[in-house]
């Protein structure tokens, strides 16, 4: 899309997170109103009148759930941000630092997520094991219901019956969120942040935290926000939305790829997690590597931007 600039500065920061906010909530109310229309059209309206089938995660009706989802992410996430560049009168591409990708440093961020793996995981085990006190046992076993539902919503998506279902996975779970999440996120969230705070590892830091308890799983709260963070740097030290973008889609992708692996070996899904643990020193290894990798991603934008661009 090409817009045409005023000579006028951007609205405020403020400004642009109730712009958003409210294009969330029209995009989520829209977009999920028109996804009921085409589960209408393909399955007619019997399927409201029916107990839960909505909320059913039977093969037959997954695909109604998969439609929503799709619809409910176009409307949350990617949307907004579009249409707050064009509430700005900006270009997409400059108001969201869409700079052309260097294949060397997308290998890098390949190594990244390779060799973050075993920290994410071990946060992620860190964080199963969490426990509230006493008096808030309740509430604990509130989350943990919750996740458990959310774990079988999950494994339903992720179940594979024809390569139909893995290609519209992989476009639901890795394709989709990694442009419309990273959009929303530090293209909308953590940018108009910055320029409140005028700190981007405040800015960062508090993206990725909303970017995490926005998706309501609690007992995976930690991998998900650094994740986020690690996000959150990439776009910062790259000024491209590229490299966070190829980054979260090799992640979710990888979730993807391993839950068809797993149904090609006849390992149920709810294993993946145990099957997938490394070793004390992998996780050690794993963190070196991250850290290094980050450094040299870090140093290669900061110290060669301008051969870089």
């Amino acid at each position: 899309m090409n817009f045409i600039q005023k000579s006028r500065e951007e609205n405020s920061p403020y400004v642009q997170l109730l712009i958003l906010t409210a294009y969330a909530l029209a995009g989520l109310l829209i977009c999920t109103l028109l996804s009921v229309i085409v589960i209408i059209s393909i399955y007619g309206t019997k399927v409201f009148l029916e107990p839960g089938a909505l909320m059913s995660t039977l093969p037959e009706d997954i695909i109604r759930l998969k439609i929503i989802q799709i619809g409910s992410a176009i409307g949350l996430f990617l949307l907004p941000p579009l249409f707050l560049a064009l509430t700005e009168r900006i270009k997409i591409r400059e108001f969201y630092d869409w700079k052309k990708p260097l294949l060397p440093m997308l290998g890098i961020v390949f190594l990244l997520i390779i060799f973050s793996t075993p920290l994410i995981e071990l946060t992620g085990i860190i964080n199963q094991k969490m426990t509230l006190p006493d008096f808030l046992k309740g509430l604990e076993d509130w989350m943990r219901a919750k996740e458990e539902e959310a774990a079988k919503l999950t494994i339903a998506f992720l179940t594979v019956r024809n390569s139909g279902d893995f290609i519209l996975n992989m476009f639901m779970i890795a394709v989709l969120p990694a442009i419309s999440e990273e959009l929303m996120f530090r293209g909308g969230i953590q940018r108009a942040f910055s320029r409140m705070f005028r700190n981007p590892h405040i800015a960062i830091w508090l993206t990725a935290f909303i970017f995490s308890a926005i998706h309501f799983q609690f007992f995976g709260f930690l991998p998900r926000f650094l994740l986020g963070a690690m996000f959150g740097y990439l776009y910062f030290w790259t000024k491209s939305l590229w490299y966070p973008m190829f980054a979260h889609f090799l992640n979710n992708g990888y979730a993807v790829c391993m839950a068809l692996y797993f149904q090609k070996h006849n390992i149920p899904l709810d294993k993946i997690e145990e099957t997938a643990s490394f070793n004390w020193y992998g996780y050690v290894f794993g963190l070196v590597v991250t850290v290094l990798l980050l450094n040299y991603l870090k140093n290669q934008y900061s110290n060669h931007g301008k051969q870089l661009d």
